[in-house]
């Protein structure tokens, strides 16, 4: 607040392209406005970005189970065929002395995804609840989350990995299962999600309460 006006962008009448981030004043006359610098329709606040990012958010949920329990590789030979989900085909690399890469495949594979999952859901009620809780905190998380979903198709290459491991235990037949389709999807609707989510909306309560205060 200087003086008793807002000082937020908004309070101001300004807009922030979601494209280019560019600010600029809306036309005094009644009409659409579009940013000068990339032509973007301008907004306050994305519209509806909490129903698509829920939307996104409930089909990585329930995508992120098959993905986990049906088969992601299929490896054999003449003598064995092996079927692997995510979790045992860790186990399998544990236990045969592979543990930095069960490690790295259990962090990129199974934590990251849920992690990401977790944290756009916190995201998204603290949002609709108006909360004014930790705002610094939570666009941190935000930020986070968004530099992890650039990142987040480096997960789909660990099947590309076991299949190296495999070839190298002089296995015949390397092939990817169901589970590696539920896998590569979970990791585009996170990362749909967190672009579909406005963080502004995490200091909107905040700036409200300022200008009623």
């Amino acid at each position: 607040m200087a003086d008793g006006k807002p000082t937020s962008a908004a309070g101001m009448g300004l807009y922030s392209c979601h494209v280019c981030s560019k600010v600029s004043r809306a036309p005094s006359f009644s009409r659409p406005a579009h940013c000068p610098r990339c032509g973007t329709l301008l907004h306050f606040r994305k519209p509806r970005s909490i129903a698509r990012c829920w939307a996104f958010l409930l089909a990585g949920y329930i995508l992120y189970i098959p993905a986990n329990v049906l088969t992601m590789m299929e490896t054999g030979s003449l003598i064995s065929y092996r079927k692997d989900t995510i979790i045992s085909g860790v186990i399998h690399l544990w236990n045969n002395g592979n543990k930095v890469i069960a490690l790295i495949v259990f962090i990129a594979s199974i934590t990251i995804p849920l992690l990401k999952l977790i944290s756009l859901t916190l995201l998204l009620v603290t949002v609709q609840r108006r909360s004014t809780w930790q705002p610094r905190q939570r666009t941190r998380l935000y930020r986070m989350v968004e530099l992890i979903g650039r990142w987040s198709m480096l997960d789909v290459y660990v099947v590309t990995l076991l299949a190296a491991l495999v070839q190298l235990g002089n296995m015949a037949v390397v092939k990817a299962g169901p589970a590696a389709v539920a896998f590569g999807a979970v990791v585009v609707l996170t990362m749909l999600a967190s672009m579909e989510f406005d963080p502004r909306l995490i200091w909107d309560p905040i700036q409200k309460e300022e200008v009623h205060d």
